[in-house]
């Protein structure tokens, strides 16, 4: 102002007098504002409903690796914020949550997971997928799926509670993780789905068995269980994806009474911290694995490969679409049991993982991958 001849007000003068050369500034995770009476830096009101990242990612910073960074939310509760190229999860935003899982579990009461990125997640990292196919590195890529599988169990199944916080995209691995978490605090502008039927595979990462196991917990008696089933498996087969967070209960990806919904996106990490400290203070217990989750069998499996058939001969899908459809129908039926059975999750897991496996030597999943990465949209072949 002095260069072009303009005296700037006394208070100005006065406040570069006492060293303070900025008229807002952040510090301790907050916005600060300039008081003229009172000639220092005061914390601008209402701010403790809101936690932004940017403003405590360096002071707070816990542990970082080249995938995510994991922030001390204060009270006891860590976050988990991926930082890769629109968020995608490979294997060092799964070693980072499995570090901050170790961290949370030695020296913390809770752990949220969140991030204030365009995205929440688009999905597990699907050229490391495409390379390993293509060269036919088939054991890594076996351990690879199995490790992404270990870890969403492990953020259901750690000591301490865990908090998903889910906005705008988040798709594939990114709903998967949301599908295991404790609880679910998402933005409403949320869409969330399992879409892997788009890249020629179906959901590897616990998504399979995860839907198969929410129809499981469902079933009454003297219902027709298949209708029940038949919904999950059509939320997977078609590729659903909820247009927002409230649509996400219909989907059954969000549980009614459990999940909540946030409007105020800003607000998002703030509610997933107090809801993780909640849960802590009201004594988390470490939940059982479980080993009773109740899958149909051949008349799901038959039901389903008649469906398929029918809609292959109607033209409505495509060969290889047909293809896919059985194999998830066949990892949520449990496999050709000939009966109503119980079996673990880790079953479940095992099976999803070998069909994703199987999906990956095919040379149409390849192209679907390889197009999918080229232009960012679902080839139908």
């Amino acid at each position: 102002m002095k260069v072009v001849g303009k005296e700037p007000a006394a208070w100005v003068n006065d406040m570069l007098a006492t060293e303070i050369t900025s008229f807002y500034t952040v510090k301790e995770g907050a916005t600060y504002y300039y008081d003229i009476p009172q000639k220092k830096h005061v914390k601008v009101p209402g701010q403790d409903a809101f936690i932004i990242l940017n403003n405590i990612r360096k002071s707070n910073e816990v542990f970082k690796n080249s995938g995510c960074v994991v922030e001390d939310l204060g009270d006891g509760i860590l976050n988990l914020e991926f930082q890769s190229k629109m968020n995608t999860i490979g294997g060092d935003v799964l070693a980072g949550l499995n570090k901050a899982i170790d961290i949370a579990e030695k020296d913390f009461d809770g752990l949220v997971i969140g991030n204030q990125g365009a995205n929440f997640s688009v999905g597990a990292n699907i050229g490391m997928i495409f390379m390993m196919a293509v060269e036919q590195e088939y054991d890594e890529l076996n351990m690879a799926i199995k490790y992404f599988q270990d870890s969403v169990m492990r953020l259901r199944y750690s000591s301490i509670p865990t908090v998903v916080a889910p906005q705008a995209m988040t798709l594939g691995g990114g709903c998967e993780m949301t599908l295991h978490a404790d609880r679910v605090v998402a933005a409403a502008e949320s869409y969330i789905g399992l879409v892997e039927f788009g890249v020629g595979v179906i959901p590897g990462g616990g998504g399979s068995k995860e839907m198969a196991l929410r129809a499981s917990d469902l079933f009454h008696k003297n219902d027709v269980e298949l209708n029940v089933l038949q919904e999950y498996f059509l939320t997977i087969g078609m590729a659903k994806v909820s247009t927002s967070a409230y649509e996400a209960y219909d989907l059954g990806i969000l549980q009614k009474g459990k999940d909540i919904v946030v409007v105020n996106k800003d607000r998002q990490i703030a509610t997933a911290k107090a809801v993780a400290r909640s849960m802590a203070d009201l004594g988390y217990t470490q939940p059982v694995r479980r080993k009773d989750v109740k899958v149909l069998g051949k008349q799901a499996l038959g039901m389903f490969l008649v469906g398929t058939d029918s809609m292959e001969a109607a033209n409505f899908i495509s060969e290889h679409d047909h293809k896919i459809a059985n194999k998830l129908a066949y990892v949520m039926a449990g496999g050709d049991l000939s009966e109503p059975t119980l079996v673990t999750e880790q079953y479940l897991l095992d099976i999803e993982r070998e069909a994703f496996l199987s999906l990956c030597t095919e040379r149409k999943t390849l192209e679907r991958i390889e197009h999918m990465l080229k232009t960012g949209k679902p080839l139908r072949n």
